[in-house]
Formats: structure tokens, C-alpha cells, sequence
């Protein structure tokens, strides 16, 4: 069983997820900081200063009462989208790459070995 689990781990399949996940990971907190100190600073500037994580309805009196946060709901849609897009101008970059790269024409490789035998055979019967 264990001979049977290292050979599980040791597929590529597996270290491809594991190293997707890590990078993802790192990923996640350059969009996470992108979104949060650049991007929902200037929304919150054309929304004339609005920060919508700070909006809710309290539920019941006192400072501890419920409260209803749907600021962060709204904020967290915004992350979303914005995410979202970052994801997909990414993915279509990576795309773009993919096909010119198999668009690229291929580089002549040059005689093979066959022609160039058959190059000195006929050079050798004309003598």
C-alpha cells in the first residue's frame, strides 16, 4: 500500500496540481493586494469616498447587536468581478502565447541523412 501511495504522489498529474495550487496561492495574494490597495481605493474615489465594507443595518439595539453587513457582500462582488477579469485577461494572454507560438513556422531542418546519402551516391555514379 504504500509502494502504491508513492507512486500516486510521484505522477506528474499530482506534482502538476501541487505546484498549480502553490503558485494559485501566491497568485491569489498579488490579485487579493491588486484589488484591495489599488483598484477599491479608486472605486471608493468616484463613489465619492464610499467605502462599502462599513454598511449594514444593525438587527438589535447596543453596541454587540447583530448586524447585517451587506456592505461586505457588495465589496465582496466587487473583489469578485474585478478577480474575475484579472483571471480571464490572464488566461487569454497565456492563449494568445499558445497560438502564436504553434503558429510559428516551423524551422526548415535541413537535409536528412537519407538525402544526404543519396546526394553523394548520385555525385559517385556520375563519375
Amino acid at each position: 500500500m504504500i509502494q502504491e501511495f508513492k507512486d500516486f504522489i510521484a505522477k506528474g498529474n499530482v506534482m502538476d496540481m501541487a505546484v498549480g495550487i502553490i503558485i494559485g496561492a501566491a497568485f491569489t495574494a498579488i490579485v487579493g493586494s491588486l484589488v484591495e490597495d489599488l483598484i477599491n481605493p479608486i472605486i471608493s474615489l468616484f463613489m465619492g469616498g464610499i467605502d462599502f465594507s462599513s454598511m449594514g443595518v444593525r438587527l438589535s439595539d447596543g453596541e454587540d447587536g447583530a448586524v447585517f453587513a451587506y456592505g461586505n457582500f457588495i465589496m465582496a462582488i466587487i473583489n469578485f468581478l474585478i478577480i474575475a477579469f484579472v483571471v480571464f485577461m490572464l488566461v487569454k494572454a497565456v492563449n494568445a502565447a499558445k497560438a502564436e507560438e504553434e503558429e510559428a513556422p516551423a524551422e526548415d531542418p535541413g537535409p536528412s541523412e537519407l538525402d544526404i546519402l543519396m546526394e553523394i551516391r548520385d555525385g559517385l555514379a556520375k563519375k
